[in-house]
């Protein structure tokens, strides 16, 4: 019986959080795809709400919804599938653009670091902020090898996500960045899928690079801080 309630607790809780989904997405169309209404926040928006009525804690979603968090793993290996797409592209451009997405990868999360190490933040959330500009499946896997929070992780992927997206035009412009190559890789390296979803909506070229920054970026962040916090500790 307790088996067969919680079977049906789960599949209840998975079905809420792909209606929420739903509804975020059709929002997110109604803005004419603004990144502020990214289906991501409107679905964690309605969820909250279901939860805080329903008196449920994160932690019971959580273990209800399993069955997403276990996604998370063949979403991670799927984006095998866009670095191999792009990978004549890579290797066209050669180093510059190798050097550039590692540049991006290396600035914005030490730029973040060093604000909460100056204000003496917790090792646990200096560390989370580190992987703040990967896409989510990767944050969330990389930050439980170095110390860090997995679920803070992807609030902080989120959150950069759609602050880059948002203010990415105004820095292309005042910045006077035309260059699509430019654009794409800035958007991918360091607003990873958020960022990637708004270059879709500025040529091909922009969303094809953007691509490229996302999966180089994730790869190289994911083998890198784990092997560097192995090597420090």
């Amino acid at each position: 019986m307790i088996s067969e309630q919680i079977q049906v607790q789960s599949a209840l809780w998975l079905l809420a959080t792909l209606l929420c989904y739903v509804a975020a997405l059709q929002l997110h169309r109604l803005c004419n795809g603004h990144p502020i209404t990214h289906p991501l926040v409107g679905t964690a928006a309605l969820l909250s709400v279901f939860l805080l009525l329903s008196k449920t804690t994160v932690e019971s979603y959580q273990q209800s919804a399993w069955l997403l968090h276990w996604g998370l793993g063949p979403v991670t290996v799927a984006l095998a599938l866009p670095i191999y797409r792009q990978w004549q592209k890579l290797k066209v451009y050669g180093w510059p653009l190798t050097l550039s997405i590692f540049v991006g990868g290396v600035l914005a999360p030490l730029l973040a670091w060093g604000v909460l190490y100056a204000l003496n933040a917790p090792l646990s959330l200096q560390f989370t902020m580190l992987a703040k500009s990967i896409t989510t499946p990767l944050a969330m896997e990389t930050v439980k090898y170095i110390g860090g929070v997995p679920a803070l992780a992807a609030v902080f992927v989120i959150v950069t996500g759609i602050v880059g997206a948002v203010v990415a035009g105004s820095i292309f412009s005042v910045f006077g960045i035309n260059n699509s190559h430019a654009q794409g890789v800035a958007l991918g390296t360091v607003a990873h899928a958020v960022g990637t979803a708004k270059a879709i909506h500025m040529g091909d070229e922009v969303a094809a690079m953007a691509t490229l920054g996302l999966c180089v970026n994730g790869i190289f962040t994911a083998l890198v801080l784990p092997m560097l916090f192995v090597l420090l500790c």
